[in-house]
């Protein structure tokens, strides 16, 4: 299919949900408990975790799915595969938009001189939000390209409902199965004689006048 745009998006998510993770949950110097970095808002931090494992695994399904699917004989299948990407990868590529807007509003709103002093967070924030937004142009790819695949697929005979497999065509005649006594039945085959040509007198060989 289109392996260098999944392993950017395999990328990309890594590290959108790797940021929040390792640096995007800070305390206050008079507090213990760690909050989102983005203004404090738990909802930010889990969006972009949960959109960022969730795109990382399918990153890995449809890598897995563009090894195999040369090896996916039916057309149904093959069609179901395709149509899931294009479906999957606009549907990421919303998702994606969402939680850069998202993301993006709660950092601007966000006081980092009184929840995060010593500006720990402040460079994974930032690399979330550019993340995420380039995300979106990979996962749009993404379905720009299964849908030319699919069109590819409509104008040929592969995903065609009269195409079927040329070893599983039952429809071709067969003849009829001949067991080893009935093809070869006594008196049903005889050797033809040549009056004049051989004899078995003592004689010997004569040769045949024309």
């Amino acid at each position: 299919m289109r392996r260098s745009e999944t392993l950017e998006s395999w990328l990309f998510s890594i590290v959108v949900f790797g940021s929040i993770i390792n640096e995007g949950y800070m305390n206050r110097p008079t507090e213990v408990e760690q909050h989102c970095i983005f203004n404090r808002n738990p909802n930010a931090c889990n969006y972009g975790i949960t959109i960022g494992v969730l795109a990382f695994l399918g990153c890995m399904a449809f890598l897995a799915l563009d090894a195999y699917f040369p090896q996916i004989s039916s057309v149904k299948d093959r069609k179901k595969v395709v149509l899931g990407d294009i479906g999957f990868s606009a549907f990421w590529s919303f998702l994606w938009f969402v939680g850069f807007c998202f993301l993006t509003n709660q950092w601007q709103v966000t006081d980092l001189e009184k929840d995060d002093p010593l500006k720990e967070g402040a460079d994974a924030a930032r690399a979330a939000i550019t993340f995420s937004f380039f995300s979106i142009f990979t996962w749009a790819a993404q379905a720009f390209l299964g849908y030319q695949r699919y069109r590819l697929g409509a104008d040929s005979a592969l995903f065609s409902q009269e195409y079927t497999d040329p070893s599983q065509d039952s429809s071709a005649p067969y003849g009829p199965y001949l067991s080893g006594d009935e093809m070869e039945a006594p008196g049903s085959y005889q050797q033809p004689l040549s009056t004049g040509a051989y004899t078995s007198s003592s004689e010997g060989y004569q040769t045949q006048d024309y």
